[in-house]
């Protein structure tokens, strides 16, 4: 039995905490060490501070190692998760801005570089099936349907998602074009 203030791996449907909520995607991503350590304790930290904006336990996925997308020239491979939480009465934008402060604590530097390596990216991908632009915040996330790290990771915790107006994820999945290498990697908690 899960409860508030648990990180565990999961799939949405198997834990009663998420039936008939809304729940809200975060992808996690780093590539550089932080204050922290490694970027796979820094995806630690992080999960342990997003566990702290659900009102239920985090679910989270297995951490993926994938090849830099569209990054600049000799970047460091990225470590990336999806976790799946329950936010406390708050509006997404104002979730937005704590994941933010969460990456500003573990020492993520904007250097303005697009896709420049980092201690950690902390991203909304999806809140429940709301589909919405704004000047702070796009949902879903504008290129999550075309990311295989974050595709991959997504689906072991939610099997049936599908991204608002794009489609089921499974299917978005096997219409992406190889992306360099991605493989599952041991848990960053050990459940």
């Amino acid at each position: 039995m899960s409860s508030p203030g648990s990180i565990i791996r999961a799939r949405l449907e198997d834990c009663p905490a998420f039936a008939g909520q809304t729940p809200a995607y975060v992808s996690l991503g780093a590539n550089l060490e932080s204050r922290v350590g490694s970027p796979v304790q820094t995806l630690h930290a992080a999960m342990e501070s997003l566990v702290l904006l659900s009102r239920g336990p985090l679910l989270v996925s297995s951490v993926w190692e994938s090849t830099p997308l569209d990054c600049p020239p000799g970047s460091p491979r990225f470590f990336n998760a999806v976790a799946a939480l329950l936010p406390h009465e708050q509006s997404p934008e104002e979730l937005l801005l704590a994941l933010q402060q969460i990456e500003n604590r573990l020492g993520r530097v904007r250097s303005g570089v697009r896709n420049a390596p980092r201690t950690l990216d902390l991203d909304l991908l999806a809140w429940g099936e709301v589909a919405r632009s704004g000047a702070l915040l796009t949902l879903p996330h504008p290129r999550m349907h075309e990311r295989r790290f974050v595709l991959e990771p997504l689906l072991e915790i939610a099997p049936d998602f599908v991204v608002p107006g794009q489609g089921a994820a499974r299917d978005l999945l096997t219409e992406i074009a190889p992306q360099g290498t991605i493989r599952p990697i041991n848990s960053v908690c050990s459940l």
